[in-house]
């Protein structure tokens, strides 16, 4: 189950739970005695207001959501990978037309950037999204992953980003731990790629240690990156097809609400 809670913005003190949906009624995924996880409840759900959606990463399930009424949340399309160990995250294009799932295999500390782990693991997978919020369809597209092998000293795995608001395209900005932050292309589903990237190389040349990019999110400009062992990094985007995205201004920023946005706000 998740949990609804209801925060009033002129008290938010008096926030509270209002409802516990159970969305997996017949228990979801029950997983397995290898890396898959069962279902247990949503690592993350992120919500697109303007169309009354939830995209959520149930652990051993991909799910949507209809949130018209956003207290009784309703389960309309689920989908399971047989590459995906852990269902992490879930973000929406900016046409709404697809939705990138990730998969944290190895929970983030393993090294899983690698030829021997391949490109269809620890990865995102892209679905085009169809139909309207009462009948959605996911259809697979495509995986993407870094191709930029890591050190097997090094945690890899696809983690947590955020949409570059460039309106009309899809561009995604991503952490991968050591493997760095990788900005990508997904404006054609079926063939992603990195146009972009940051990665300071492995900690150690000796032994496996936990680090790197934690999470990456771009915000008014820039992007912001927290390094698990090297303190935050501020970085700047310099490619012309990104140029129109220093042209959106948020008030705020929620990775997990995508709102509607257009140049200047």
């Amino acid at each position: 189950k998740i949990s609804v809670i209801e925060v009033p913005t002129d008290d938010p003190a008096s926030a509270a739970v209002v409802n516990e949906p159970v969305l997996f009624p017949d228990g979801g995924n029950p997983g397995n005695s290898g890396e898959l996880r069962p279902t247990e409840g949503c690592h993350d759900i992120t919500v697109l207001p303007r169309k009354d959606m939830a995209a959520g990463a149930c652990m051993g399930d991909g799910v949507m959501m209809d949130i018209s009424d956003p207290v009784e949340p309703v389960v309309t399309e689920t989908v399971r990978d047989e590459n995906f160990a852990f269902w992490h995250s879930a973000t929406f294009s900016n046409t709404a037309k697809s939705v990138i799932f990730t998969d944290e295999l190895g929970g983030g500390g393993a090294a899983t950037c690698n030829e021997e782990i391949g490109p269809k693991r620890g990865a995102d997978a892209i679905y085009s999204l169809k139909g309207g919020k009462k009948n959605p369809r996911l259809d697979f597209a495509s995986y993407f992953k870094i191709d930029r092998h890591q050190a097997d000293t090094e945690n890899c795995v696809a983690h947590n980003g955020s949409l570059i608001p460039v309106m009309g395209k899809d561009y995604f900005v991503q952490s991968w731990y050591q493997g760095g932050v990788s900005v990508i292309d997904f404006n054609d589903p079926e063939n992603p790629r990195e146009i972009g990237y940051f990665d300071r190389g492995p900690l150690s040349e000796e032994e496996l240690q936990l680090g790197g990019s934690w999470s990456a999110y771009y915000y008014n400009g820039h992007v912001y990156s927290s390094d698990i062992q090297q303190g935050f990094d501020v970085l700047k985007l310099d490619d012309r097809r990104l140029k129109r995205a220093e042209k959106v201004t948020y008030d705020e920023f929620n990775p997990q609400s995508q709102p509607k946005y257009r140049p200047g706000r």
